[in-house]
């Protein structure tokens, strides 16, 4: 048998050993838990548990006692005597129960941990720990990563936890989105460790957004139909890289989204706002990144500029370079490099007077691919092939913007 994989080297959140040390109350975990049992149908007290991410001895078993004294849910059977078997199902007033508390709120899920723990943890795993020296830079970049913002990731070592939702109010903020945190701990290694598992130990999160940024969502974002939020981009990036691609190109001009972060970019704090008008302040601990095409000059003046403290010119790759990152990709893809097919390439660069830029190679080898399965053959670096996808990729229009010939 293989090695267990090991546990993760950052502390873990301990698990909670009584309803008073989650932070919530008896009554909030007691319609969440009724909630869980309405939608689901028959569940046993460690199922219940799972679900709510919560210990069973004095907590799960507390939250079931009180629903089971308040005859809004039954017990029928159980395999052996451990309470974890216990079968539970709803009754009548505790659907009715239940449906009262889904018009609240239809967050259903782990049990949220309170604001402050939240804002703890967060400045606990602070990126202003990281050390990265000019060495790991140029060993990272020498990886072969694809981009920037993969590199600065991979500088970004250890991972973090972080809840799955946030309660403040008794309002839920959903934080844990799979599309930015990646689970870094193995299921099994997880089942088996003792902490609280309303967290989630993820890689530190790379949240990229382009041309739909706007101020909305940069704010809570309350569904009137769930009745409970979604964390915005910058909660959901603490700890990690929060990129702001085609910078200038938003819906919203640059000047209103750097107003947007003056305070958050000076203090490391942002005020986000609940439906009520009530505002709460959150940890803004990331590394920001705009990257834009655009004279920065022309985005935004030069106060502003001051706050952005690097700015980092990305020059057009030279011949070599470009010639690097396509053997990379071939190699990448499977397909034999060769010296002529770059030589061709290049040809188009010079006939269309077009600059290099670092991800052709990438959109090159992938077009051929694509062209060589329509045409059923093998994917290779033949004349013809590349004659097709450059032909294909850089497209030329003429003054009346219709490809030539049309």
């Amino acid at each position: 048998m293989g090695a267990q994989p090991a546990a993760p080297e950052i502390p873990l959140p301990p698990e909670p050993q009584s309803v008073e040390q989650t932070g919530l109350t008896l009554g909030f975990l007691s319609d969440l838990a009724l909630k869980t049992l309405y939608l689901r149908g028959q569940m046993t007290m460690a199922e219940i548990g799972s679900a709510l991410g919560l210990p069973i001895p004095n907590v799960t078993e507390r939250i079931m006692d009180f629903l089971k004294n308040e005859r809004l849910v039954e017990i029928r059977g159980g395999a052996g005597l451990s309470s974890a078997n216990y079968q539970f199902v709803i009754v009548d007033r505790g659907s009715e129960k239940a449906q009262e508390a889904l018009a609240r709120s239809q967050y259903v899920g782990k049990a949220p941990v309170p604001l402050a723990t939240y804002v703890q943890a967060v400045q606990l795993q602070s990126i202003a720990n990281l050390h990265v020296t000019q060495d790991d830079l140029v060993r990272a970049f020498a990886h072969g990563k694809t981009t920037i913002a993969e590199v600065l990731a991979s500088l970004m070592k250890g991972d973090v936890v972080l809840p799955y939702a946030v309660e403040v109010d008794q309002q839920v903020v959903k934080v844990y989105d799979q599309v930015y945190h990646r689970v870094a701990l193995d299921p099994v290694v997880a089942e088996r460790l003792r902490f609280d598992h309303r967290w989630v130990v993820s890689k530190r999160p790379i949240v990229m957004t382009g041309g739909e940024l706007t101020l909305e969502t940069l704010d809570l974002i309350y569904d009137e139909t769930s009745k409970f939020y979604e964390a915005p981009f910058q909660m959901k990036a603490n700890g990690g890289i929060f990129m702001v691609d085609d910078f200038g190109r938003q819906r919203v001009s640059p000047k209103d989204l750097l107003n947007r972060w003056i305070v958050p970019l000076e203090k490391r704090v942002d005020y986000l706002t609940l439906h009520t008008g009530k505002k709460i302040e959150i940890p803004f601990d990331m590394l920001i990144i705009f990257s834009t095409n655009l004279d920065p000059a022309d985005l935004v003046d030069e106060a502003f500029l001051r706050r952005i403290r690097y700015k980092i010119g990305i020059e057009a790759p030279s011949v070599e370079q470009y010639d690097e990152i396509f053997k990379r990709i071939c190699a990448r893809k499977g397909i034999d490099y060769k010296t002529e097919a770059m030589s061709q390439i290049l040809a188009h660069y010079r006939k269309k007077n077009l600059g290099l830029r670092s991800c052709h190679p990438r959109d090159i080898v992938e077009q051929l691919i694509d062209t060589a399965r329509f045409l059923g053959r093998p994917a290779q670096l033949t004349p013809d092939l590349i004659e097709m996808a450059c032909d294909s990729y850089f497209v030329s229009l003429d003054p009346s913007g219709n490809p030539p010939g049309a």
